[in-house]
């Protein structure tokens, strides 16, 4: 993969054929994509990405925590296959992404080129994009409901593979969320590990954004203590300090390292 500067346009060069958006003014000229979002030309990967990265490690070392213990899963969700890039070649690894057909579009190019890339799926998932999410994710973050758990379980198992799980659990029984209510939770997860053989490593959550989120931290922390799971994705580019401080082995940052939407 190539990356090239012209007349303020960022250019990537891929070796499949291009997909056309008009999401991020995309223009593709024979195998090269044109990207003239602004964000792409101004915002500063490596340094973002190193603040991240140190505010993590500080969190970490004042919780008495060993940094290395929390994954940085940078959300690229929305974002132009040449920004990832650039994210790519500054030395980060793991990346959220929230629909499949997108992550469809962007991300076989991205790994011709780092093929140890690892791709987490962390926005909800329908039954029916399943057999393309197996394929594509590395990790599903969003199981949240039976339904989906069988299917996932029957489409692993008919692929051959095996694609670690979190439980996204609706910490704050917000309505308009996904994720299985707390007091759903202990019976889902039983049914998912032990019934459906479902590799469970974690729990996931989205804190409601008026409220305190170490109090959701806490909870999705003794529920997972309960059911001795080492898994906790939570905390967002808000709230990530005081998600590592509460346990997160992962944490999900995408607007301070890519920068706001355009």
């Amino acid at each position: 993969m190539e990356i090239t500067e012209s007349k303020g346009k960022i250019g990537i060069t891929v070796r499949i054929p291009a997909i056309v958006t008009n999401r991020h003014r995309m223009v593709a000229v024979g195998r090269t994509l044109l990207y003239g979002s602004k964000m792409a030309d101004s915002v500063d990967i490596t340094a973002n990405l190193a603040a991240v990265r140190a505010e993590i490690e500080a969190a970490a070392r004042k919780a008495d925590r060993n940094p290395e213990e929390v994954t940085l899963v940078a959300v690229s969700k929305t974002k132009p296959a040449a920004l990832i890039a650039r994210a790519l070649a500054a030395g980060q690894r793991v990346y959220g992404e929230n629909r499949v057909q997108e992550a469809e579009d962007k991300w076989p190019a991205l790994r011709d080129d780092f093929p140890e890339a690892e791709l987490h799926l962390i926005g909800p998932l329908q039954t029916n994009k399943v057999r393309k999410a197996v394929a594509l994710f590395d990790v599903i973050e969003t199981v949240d409901r039976p339904k989906l758990a069988r299917a996932l379980a029957h489409e692993m198992e008919k692929q051959g593979v095996r694609r670690d799980c979190f439980i996204q659990v609706n910490t704050g029984a917000e309505p308009q969320k996904a994720g299985i209510l707390p007091e759903d939770c202990d019976g889902f997860l039983r049914d998912c590990i032990e019934t459906l053989n479902l590799p469970v490593v974690g729990l996931m959550c989205i804190p409601p954004v008026d409220e305190e989120p170490s109090l959701h931290f806490g909870l999705l922390r003794e529920i997972a203590r309960r059911h001795g799971l080492a898994g906790l994705s939570m905390g967002m580019s808000a709230d990530y300090p005081v998600a590592v401080a509460f346990g997160a082995t992962h944490v999900r940052v995408g607007s301070a390292i890519f920068g706001a939407r355009d």
